[in-house]
C-alpha cells in the first residue's frame, strides 16, 4: 500500500501514467501476496515485460532487479532507477526524472501527503459487508470506540525479532489507559493473529475488550476495514494496523502507536504521522 500509494502521488504530480510491476510477488505466499486489486477500488495497470525491458534495458529481468535493489547494488543501478535510499523519507522523489522505475518500501505518509484525497479514494474497500462483518460496524458506531491490534504470529520467529521490536502487554495497557482517559466511554475491539493472547492477557484487565475472531486467511483485509471504523485506533508496529488508522478520515481521532517500531536501528522518523502518539 505504501508503494502503490508513492507511487500514485508520484505519478499525479508529474503528470505521467503509472505501472505497477507484481512479478515479484510471483511465489510470495506471506500476507496472501499481491492483493491491492481484489481489497480496493485501484486501477492497477500493470507493467509489461516490454515496458520493463524498454525501461531498464539488461537490469530488466526480476533476478537482477531483486539484485540491484539491495542498497549495496545502488551504485550500479542506470539513471532510470529511483531506488529509496534510506526508510525515513527521501525529499529527491520529488526531483526523480521520468520515466522512472520505483525501488523501495516508501513508508512515510510525507511521500503521498499532496494526494491524500485520492489515496483515500484509491484505498476504498471494495468487499461486499457480509452480516458478522455488518453486526461488529454497527456495536463499534453504538459508542465510542477504540480498534487494537496485536500483532505476534510471524514476529515471533527468530529473525523477525532481530528486526521488529515486540509490543507487549505494558504497551497496550498504557495505551488503553490512555485513551480510556481521554474518552471515558470508549468500547474496545481487539483484532489479532493470536486471540487467545489477547483474551488471556487484555481481557482480564479490560472488561470492555471484544476479540474479533472471525476474519482470518484471506478474509484478514476484512479485520482492516473494521478496524478503520473504530473512532480511535491503538495501533502494533504493523503497516496493517497503520493503514487501518489512517484510513478513518476523522481529524479527531486519537492513535497510539509504539514508541519502538524496529530493534535493528532503523531510522523511523518519518513512519508515524505527527498527529499520533508513540508511547
Amino acid at each position: 500500500m505504501f508503494q502503490y500509494a508513492c507511487g500514485r502521488a508520484l505519478s499525479l504530480y508529474t503528470e505521467q501514467p503509472l505501472r505497477i510491476a507484481t512479478d515479484q510477488f510471483n511465489g510470495y505466499e506471506l500476507h496472501n501476496g499481491f492483493e491491492l486489486q481484489r481489497v480496493f477500488n485501484v486501477d492497477v495497470i500493470q507493467a509489461s515485460e516490454i515496458e520493463l525491458k524498454r525501461l531498464l534495458g539488461w537490469q530488466s529481468s526480476p533476478m537482477l532487479r531483486r539484485i540491484l535493489g539491495r542498497p549495496v547494488m545502488h551504485w550500479a543501478t542506470s539513471n532510470c532507477w529511483a531506488a529509496e535510499p534510506y526508510f525515513h523519507y527521501w525529499s529527491g522523489i520529488k526531483n526523480v526524472r521520468m520515466p522512472a522505475y520505483l525501488h523501495g518500501y516508501w513508508q512515510s505518509e510525507r511521500y503521498f501527503s499532496n494526494a491524500e484525497e485520492c489515496i483515500r479514494k484509491d484505498f476504498e474497500f471494495r468487499m461486499p459487508w457480509d452480516e458478522d462483518d455488518l453486526n461488529l460496524r454497527e456495536r463499534m458506531h453504538a459508542q465510542p470506540s477504540v480498534s487494537i491490534h496485536v500483532r505476534r504470529g510471524d514476529y515471533a520467529t527468530s529473525s523477525n525479532k532481530n528486526i521488529y521490536a515486540q509490543c507487549g502487554i505494558d504497551y497496550y495497557r498504557n495505551a488503553i489507559r490512555l485513551i480510556q482517559q481521554k474518552v471515558p466511554d470508549v468500547k474496545i475491539f481487539a483484532f489479532s493473529d493470536d486471540p487467545d493472547w489477547v483474551e488471556a492477557n487484555l481481557e482480564r484487565e479490560f472488561d470492555t475488550i471484544e476479540t474479533v475472531r472471525h476474519n482470518i486467511g484471506h478474509r484478514s483485509a476484512h479485520d482492516m476495514r473494521l478496524m478503520s471504523q473504530a473512532d480511535h485506533h491503538i495501533i502494533a508496529n504493523s503497516t496493517f494496523s497503520w493503514w487501518a488508522a489512517w484510513l478513518n478520515p476523522s481529524p479527531d481521532k486519537i492513535v497510539v502507536a509504539p514508541s519502538r517500531w524496529f530493534t535493528n536501528g532503523t531510522d523511523d522518523r518519518d513512519l508515524i504521522p505527527s498527529s499520533w502518539i508513540r508511547k
